[in-house]
């Protein structure tokens, strides 16, 4: 059985901004159109469109009148039947799909071979991303595609293991490529260096960044902080600020994440920078005002991923707004924490139960 893509409406009219990468049109995953429904009909929304496509973790990314998204049709496992912490090998295709986004209309697919070595081997994790006329994918083996958005002809490719000798994470690749400006960046994790970033209309490498290390997860983020736009970034080990024009360091600060747990997305509020991991807790970070540099305001960490102290995140990113920190903790909390100290001030489950039972790792949307 093939999971089905669909397409929800409200009302007779199909429109929606576009949300053409991670976290949407400003990295903030922040909805911001008008007319949002406050309850959801008793029978559900109606169905607008509804496509099967193979397995995979992805999400769908939608720019121009066209939906993306990244799968795996060969797949026949679900979820990992080994365990999390062990690697599965499958021969394989991952595939790219474009479809019209009025009916769902399948324009073009394209698809390469892909063996898999990797837990949880359905299918590919990272977003894809719309920039221009230009798509950007990555898939769970570090196969990073730039294909033509109206045709999906291959305009150029790299593959992480064979040009830059990295190994794949045991979750495989899931950091979106990030493209900013003329140029597209990836947390790549390679034999020299950690963070890679290449020219969007050629692929030829403008920059390397930082030593080699395990890249983890998450995605970077862009700020403007201290008179300067800063490529934030978190790997395995450190959380740093790049200039996103050559890859300079500006800053970094300590964070080692036991099993390269770095997955949930950084976020900034103001002069405010948060970061939090299923093992290792939260960190609250302040952004200067005069120059690029960062101090740790605090560092909270409860005694284990059962009992956490403050907010131990794993996939959902947080949400900061109005002196709070909102987000799913490790075993479904949705929990609310004072912004200046990291206090908890609530959590509930209530948002997460599925079936009467607290989901983990659960998203919940505020």
């Amino acid at each position: 059985m093939l999971p089905l893509l669909p397409i929800f409406v409200s009302g007779s009219l199909l429109r929606a901004d576009d949300w053409p990468h991670w976290l949407g049109p400003a990295r903030d995953g922040v909805w911001r159109e008008t007319g949002i429904v406050e309850q959801l009909p008793a029978g559900g929304l109606p169905v607008r469109w509804r496509v099967p496509i193979g397995a995979g973790y992805s999400s769908p990314v939608i720019a121009r009148g066209r939906v993306v998204v990244t799968d795996r049709p060969s797949s026949q496992t679900r979820g990992n039947a080994g365990g999390a912490l062990t690697r599965t090998t499958e021969p394989g295709r991952e595939r790219v799909l474009c479809l019209d986004q009025q009916d769902g209309r399948v324009l073009w697919t394209y698809d390469y071979d892909c063996p898999y070595n990797l837990s949880y081997p359905s299918g590919p994790r990272a977003s894809p991303t719309i920039a221009g006329d230009r798509v950007y994918t990555l898939g769970a083996e570090g196969d990073l595609h730039c294909l033509d958005l109206a045709t999906g002809r291959v305009v150029w490719a790299r593959n992480f293991g064979r040009d830059y000798g990295a190994k794949t994470q045991l979750w495989g690749f899931a950091a979106p490529p990030f493209v900013d400006g003329d140029q597209v960046v990836c947390m790549v994790g390679g034999s020299t260096h950690t963070v890679l970033s290449f020219d969007r209309e050629t692929g030829r490498e403008r920059w390397r960044a930082l030593p080699p290390r395990e890249p983890a997860y998450a995605s970077p983020i862009l700020v403007e902080a201290g008179g300067v736009r800063q490529l934030i970034v978190w790997d395995a080990e450190e959380l740093s600020s790049l200039d996103p024009r050559t890859g300079q360091l500006h800053w970094s600060v300590p964070f080692k994440t036991k099993m390269a747990h770095a997955i949930a997305t950084p976020r900034r509020h103001g002069d405010h920078l948060f970061v939090s991991s299923f093992f290792d807790g939260s960190k609250l970070l302040r952004l200067a005002t005069d120059r690029p540099a960062a101090e740790v305001i605090w560092s909270i960490k409860g005694p284990t991923e059962t009992k956490p102290d403050g907010l131990h995140c794993l996939m959902s990113p947080p949400v900061l707004e109005a002196g709070q920190i909102y987000g799913v903790c490790s075993f479904g909390h949705l929990r609310g924490l004072k912004l200046e100290t990291g206090e908890r001030l609530w959590e509930t489950l209530v948002p997460t139960k599925t079936n009467g039972k607290p989901a983990r790792w659960a998203t919940a949307f505020l």
